[in-house]
């Protein structure tokens, strides 16, 4: 069972296979598990499943274009109720009128243009989950 748990969504599934894959090279797998989600409708529920059972969420990473829901307006749900939890944006189309709003708010760790450069994610998420 792990202790943490790091939640990546992105509706697309090559993505979130690839976060999986390079965040599990630098997190220790035996306490911390990473949780992928395609549709972000589903993360706010499943966060409070995870607390529920133990597991502290230490990291939530988006994108920001997706359907139902942009990944601004999930961290805007997210940090209402766990406002501790650090966001990172993954994206290649946010809207930077949005993510500066995010940013002067305090409400967005880091944004990341995709494709990114792995040492650049290592880089951002150790920082991240380290604090």
């Amino acid at each position: 069972m792990c202790k943490y748990a790091i939640i990546c969504v992105d509706d697309d599934p090559m993505i979130n296979l690839m976060l999986n894959f390079q965040l599990n090279k630098i997190v220790n797998s035996s306490t911390t598990c990473i949780e992928t989600y395609s549709n972000p409708s589903e993360v706010y529920a499943q966060l409070e499943n995870l607390i529920s059972n133990g597991v502290k969420p230490i990291l939530l990473i988006v994108d920001y274009q997706m359907p139902e829901m942009n990944g601004d307006e999930l961290i805007l749900k997210v940090k209402e109720k766990y406002p501790n939890i650090p966001c990172v944006m993954l994206s290649g189309q946010a809207n930077s009128i949005a993510i500066n709003q995010l940013k002067e708010d305090k409400l967005l760790s880091e944004f990341i243009e995709k494709p990114w450069n792995e040492d650049q994610l290592s880089a951002a998420v150790l920082s991240l989950i380290e604090k």
